[in-house]
């Protein structure tokens, strides 16, 4: 019967990677997108170890591994001076503590490895033109009704639809996110136009009053992501905007030569204006949960937006798991182990922006001094939280998260 599938509202990685997770444990699931196709824009994203932890437990550990560039370090460049403040290395030692690699995708690339994972599964229907405009529900149903004044019914609704959620619109109705006027800027360039002697194996990042430069190998090594974000204080959101070089190159003419080089070699730029919300306490309503920006939207400054969600997406199917379909009860306990973790991961992408990534004079200098003392052992001990276990709080065993310490 239709009403006993599942409806996800949006088709980006955290609705694929819940379709699948449903999918892996024997349930039906209907993923509406209100696009024309299924699809995602952007350039790359980092994927740290628990990334991969979700990645095994969602059934496409093999095809992320394939399609992903393994980078050999962290580095934080000083974007003043072009000297290196820190490396964090990436090696057999961090894969050994955190049981998966590191590693950089680009962001289609990745969504198509959920997207045909879930065409080829019979419990997983997609259906693009399908914007979800509100929900209603009853004790044992939800009937969502889109844009096009279409009803749809399923036993449940999980609103994946992003910072803009219509879903969280009508069930936390806080209003629009929080502008940050951060102005990020995008752009993909073939291996060959990046200056040589900075093609490196690593996600490096160079830090800068107001600004920081970042960049990193995609697609096989055929081309380098550049990401450069100015702290400009942009008064409305923008996404995926063109712009000019010359717009650019405005916020970038105090750092030094070497990273100005890196801004030169940048072609058809797009603007971003990034956003997020403050941490909340509740992201269910019944028979309905948010997963992913629509539930805690971040700042990109920990790479974590992804592999949050997909996280969502491995405990919300685990706990439907756990609790044998009991909808309520699955949602509450998915909220309850993901909430404090999330949380977590909002505020402190904004104070790495704050205190690691932007900040000048005696502060920057403090920065680099306190992160050239640190070794190699202390940065592993310092981002345990994050990446020694599937922040899962053992909703997931040991048997069905795999140790996969190479790539």
């Amino acid at each position: 019967m239709t009403h006993d599938r599942i409806l996800i509202a949006g088709g980006g990685i955290g609705g694929l990677a819940v379709a699948m997770g449903l999918a892996q444990k024997g349930y039906r699931s209907l993923v509406l997108e209100k696009a024309a196709q299924l699809g995602e824009i952007g350039a790359g994203i980092q994927l740290g170890p628990n990334a991969f932890h979700a990645f095994d437990y969602l059934g496409v550990g093999d095809a992320a591994r394939a399609m992903a560039v393994y980078i050999d370090s962290l580095r934080l460049m000083d974007a003043l001076s072009g000297d290196e403040i820190t490396r964090v290395p990436l090696d057999e030692a961090f894969r050994k503590r955190f049981k998966n690699p590191y590693a950089v995708v680009h962001r289609g690339d990745l969504h198509g490895v959920f997207l045909k994972a879930c065409m080829a599964h019979n419990l997983i229907e997609l259906r693009v033109n399908s914007a979800v405009k509100s929900y209603e529900q009853d004790e044992k149903s939800v009937t969502v009704t889109l844009e096009n004044s279409e009803q749809i019914k399923g036993s449940a609704l999980i609103g994946a639809d992003g910072l803009w959620s219509n879903i969280r619109k009508q069930l936390v109705g806080d209003g629009a996110p929080r502008i940050s006027g951060h102005s990020t800027y995008r752009s993909v360039i073939p291996t060959e136009e990046m200056p040589e002697d900075l093609r490196w194996n690593a996600a490096t990042l160079w830090a800068g009053p107001k600004c920081h430069i970042v960049h990193y190998p995609l697609s096989g090594w055929k081309v380098f992501n550049l990401v450069v974000t100015y702290h400009n204080q942009a008064p409305e959101p923008v996404a995926g905007k063109p712009v000019s070089h010359e717009e650019v190159c405005r916020g970038f003419e105090h750092v030094s030569p070497v990273a100005r080089e890196i801004i030169e070699r940048g072609k058809d730029w797009k603007l971003w204006v990034l956003c997020d919300r403050d941490p909340i306490n509740n992201w269910i309503d019944g028979r309905v949960a948010l997963l992913g920006d629509a539930a805690h939207p971040m700042m990109q400054y920990f790479a974590q937006g992804a592999c949050m969600a997909m996280e969502d997406g491995v405990c919300l199917s685990a706990e439907m798991h756990a609790n044998s379909g009991d909808i309520e009860k699955t949602f509450a306990n998915y909220q309850h182990k993901r909430k404090a973790r999330t949380a977590r991961v909002q505020l402190q992408s904004r104070a790495i922006g704050d205190h690691i990534y932007h900040p000048s004079g005696a502060h920057a200098e403090l920065r680099n001094q306190l992160m050239q003392a640190k070794q190699p052992e202390d940065w592993f001990n310092s981002i345990e939280w994050l990446y020694g276990s599937t922040g899962l709080d053992g909703a997931v065993s040991s048997e069905t998260m795999p140790n996969r310490n190479t790539a």
